[in-house]
């Protein structure tokens, strides 16, 4: 099922293992924002792990500090960022330092979701043993 959020700075598409999260050009993304992701994981991943893919296309910012409460979210296994430039890798590298799980970072979409799948498959093989 593909659920589709349209929200002001953000488009954020939900899918059955991840969500792909399009911040739009010129935001800053702050701690505060993690309640919108809290809420829409709750809502769409109730007791089921999600990994959070952003999809940066555009460039904007994003304060580091927002990674601390992102580690809180108790099925959020893994975060990938995707992007080809290398001014948004380096900085994705750097936000990796404020984030205390699985974080990863490529060059094009479809890399970031065969990895979500191999994340999600490693989980569930853990869950069963």
């Amino acid at each position: 099922m593909f659920h589709h959020y349209d929200l002001k700075g953000a488009k954020i598409f939900i899918f059955d293992e991840f969500l792909v999260n399009q911040i739009e050009e010129g935001v800053t993304v702050t701690p505060k924002d993690n309640a919108i992701l809290i809420e829409i994981i709750d809502k769409h991943f109730t007791n089921k792990p999600v990994i959070y893919i952003s999809n940066r296309h555009f460039s904007y910012s994003v304060d580091p500090l927002t990674y601390l409460a992102t580690s809180e979210i108790h099925n959020l296994l893994a975060i990938a960022i995707v992007s080809d430039k290398p001014v948004a890798r380096d900085n994705a590298l750097y936000e990796s330092n404020f984030y205390s799980r699985p974080f990863k970072i490529f060059d094009t979409l479809s890399l970031a979701m065969e990895w979500v799948h191999k994340v999600i498959l490693q989980e569930y093989d853990a869950y069963r043993k």
